[in-house]
């Protein structure tokens, strides 16, 4: 058999290269990845990047090794790949110590909470699945479906089991929790607990509460449920809805878009050591959409998704399939570390406001998830009279309430919950949902332009 010519080789190396620069980079299958899902006031990451602690940004990967922070005003959600969901609330510290893959497919995940305050509803969808959390020399190792309530101090822990139970392994021995059981753990005296058969009230909640009532209404409403992943569903159903197109197949689109609107326009890219840049959406519901299967621009539709390529890792840069001639498509940047912001990043301070002015070419900005009932009508009448005003539903009862951001500084606390919403039309369109708090770029790293509109 004769070998092949050396000049067949340098165009066959010539082409293999040509092809890793145009594929989007699709990481590691042992690499694990878990959503930081809501973002309120502020927020904070140490992405083990040798730059200590930085602004959060919605919809950022979390990785083993990476550390969340809130300050005095900040909130934040983490999805895990079934569903289950890990909150904090203010004046909190939490490490992601271990999120990894066994061979046999099973996921370990190990967050310990250094201080503050972590509500934790954990799904125990797959029976293989690992997860346990920490705290000073305790572990809570958990086996069934459970949702609790975690506050750790200088001085004592006290955990509260509002459904499900659970077994603590402690320095004193394990202590067995059920429903409406709390224990009080003493850090400073050799661990030792007391349990109560009652759970005292936080002002929080009510905030959590709302959280876990929008992902279980949402998480099986809409029309497609091929996911293996839970994390992001809930954000898809409200924030859009699919379509069975012809030649394309089941196709999902978010409300308040138009022929203009691109799904690469607003967002950032952020450096992760070991994979190097990854796109971060700045969209309430941009998690799965940028990190599994492809978009496309459908003629009549526009830009729409189509899911899948959920098997042997994730997407680091969104897929596009067929893009339009000039299209500039997603490319992250070839050098340096820093965040690099694409559009203009929603940052809002104060609290929510009450009526909200949606128009095409928003794709959801500016509505924090579950305060406006039925978005596919609003969606409906904007596309029938170029923008329509919402009401949304007040907060949580004694709770003050902060807007999400995409490396927001927002104050505030509570988001409030799903209920009605008064709508109201006017007659003109285009551009950018105002919320009362303005639209505003801030990140290190610069800034880019956003691509080009498709042609």
């Amino acid at each position: 058999m004769s070998k092949p010519s050396l000049g067949r080789s340098f165009v066959l190396m010539v082409g293999l290269a040509l092809a890793l620069m145009v594929t989007p980079a699709f990481a590691d299958s042992q690499v694990r990845i878990v959503r930081l899902s809501n973002v309120e006031g502020t927020v904070q990451v140490d992405r083990n990047a040798g730059k200590g602690y930085e602004n959060a940004f919605l919809n950022m990967p979390m990785v083993e090794g990476m550390k969340l922070a809130t300050k005095d005003n900040g909130r934040a959600e983490v999805e895990f790949e079934d569903g289950s969901t890990l909150r904090i609330t203010p004046k909190s510290s939490m490490e992601f110590t271990k999120l990894s893959l066994r061979d046999s497919g099973g996921r370990v995940s190990t967050l310990t909470l250094r201080t503050g305050q972590a509500y934790v509803n954990y799904l125990a969808k797959q029976k293989d699945d690992e997860f346990t959390l920490a705290f000073s020399n305790e572990t809570v190792p958990l086996t069934r479906p459970v949702h609790f309530r975690l506050d750790v101090d200088p001085s004592d822990a006290v955990l509260s089991v509002f459904k499900g139970d659970l077994e603590v392994q402690s320095a004193s021995g394990p202590v067995n929790l059920s429903k409406n059981n709390s224990a009080t753990f003493d850090l400073l005296g050799g661990d030792k607990y007391t349990v109560a058969k009652n759970i005292e009230e936080d002002p929080y909640d009510a905030w959590d509460k709302q959280q876990v009532k929008y992902q279980q209404e949402y998480a099986s409403k809409g029309s497609y449920s091929n996911y293996p992943y839970g994390y992001g569903v809930s954000d898809l159903n409200y924030y859009g809805s699919y379509s069975n197109i012809p030649g394309y197949g089941m196709m999902w689109q978010p409300y308040f878009t138009d022929v203009g609107w691109s799904p690469f326009a607003d967002g950032a890219w952020m450096f992760y050591p070991g994979f190097g840049y990854t796109w971060v959406s700045a969209y309430p519901w941009g998690w799965m959409p940028y990190r599994y299967g492809s978009w496309s621009l459908v003629p009549g539709y526009g830009w729409m998704w189509a899911p899948g390529a959920f098997g042997g890792g994730w997407y680091t840069v969104p897929r596009l399939t067929n893009p339009p001639n000039r299209f500039p498509t997603p490319r992250p940047p070839q050098q340096g570390s820093g965040t690099v912001v694409v559009g203009r990043p929603v940052v809002t301070a104060g609290g929510p406001a009450r009526r909200v002015l949606v128009q095409n070419g928003t794709a959801g900005l500016g509505i924090p998830r579950g305060t406006v009932s039925n978005l596919g009508k609003v969606s409906h009448e904007v596309q029938r009279s170029g923008f329509a005003t919402v009401r949304t539903a007040p907060p949580a009862r004694g709770m003050g309430m902060g807007s999400p951001g995409f490396g927001s500084s927002a104050a505030g606390s509570t988001r409030p919950s799903s209920g009605a919403s008064h709508v109201s039309s006017g007659s003109t369109g285009g551009g950018h949902m105002s919320t009362g708090g303005g639209r505003t770029g801030g990140s290190s790293g610069g800034h880019s332009a956003p691509p080009g509109r498709p042609r």
